[in-house]
């Protein structure tokens, strides 16, 4: 008798198309489509804004960070698996990218950028998670809105820090040592 095998919640989301991204949050696969393009130029402006001075220490920038566009963050290796627009990790604590797409270090910040159809999964679900494995920073962009939301972790729980619209000048931690406009980000 042959046993059909189920393929593991992390095979479903290697099996996903190209076009579509996924996540495996609290056991359950989450799959959407590529971001609009509202939501790629904010991810592009932001990684460009903060990869320069944080991760290059040019234009006056501190340096000491990685910075990476959608990276497949595993909290738990192929288990617990969330994939942020952006996340950064200081130098010291991830000296060394990953030869694979596994980052396996839990990032020291992340952003989201919100889309209609992410920005529950992005607050709702995503957001717990990132406070139960230790993520210290948290960026929520809305790009519709025009608004930054700056989150700091403090004993387990999340703390706005700063709520930005427009064309206000961001210098939030933990990338307070230059400032940009946000009016970067919006298309």
């Amino acid at each position: 008798m042959n046993a059909i095998l189920k393929p593991t919640l992390y095979e479903q989301l290697m099996d996903l198309p190209e076009h579509v991204t996924g996540e495996l949050l609290n056991g359950e696969l989450h799959a959407m489509p590529r971001p609009s393009g509202k939501h790629g130029w904010a991810a592009s402006a932001l990684n460009i804004d903060l990869g320069s001075p944080f991760s290059y220490g040019r234009d006056g920038g501190p340096g000491g960070w990685r910075i990476v566009v959608e990276p497949e963050v595993h909290f738990i290796r192929d288990v617990e698996v969330a994939v942020p627009d952006l996340a950064g990790w200081r130098r010291e604590r991830m000296p060394n990218v990953p030869d694979d797409h596994r980052f396996e270090i839990v990032p020291d910040w992340v952003c989201e950028i919100l889309s209609p159809s992410t920005a529950k999964k992005d607050r709702i679900v995503k957001l717990p998670i990132y406070a139960r494995y230790g993520v210290q920073h948290v960026w929520i962009v809305d790009p519709l809105a025009q608004t930054l939301e700056a989150f700091d972790l403090q004993q387990g729980r999340w703390t706005l820090i700063a709520t930005l619209k427009d064309d206000d000048q961001v210098a939030v931690p933990p990338f307070d040592a230059v400032a940009f406009s946000l009016a970067d980000l919006w298309a």
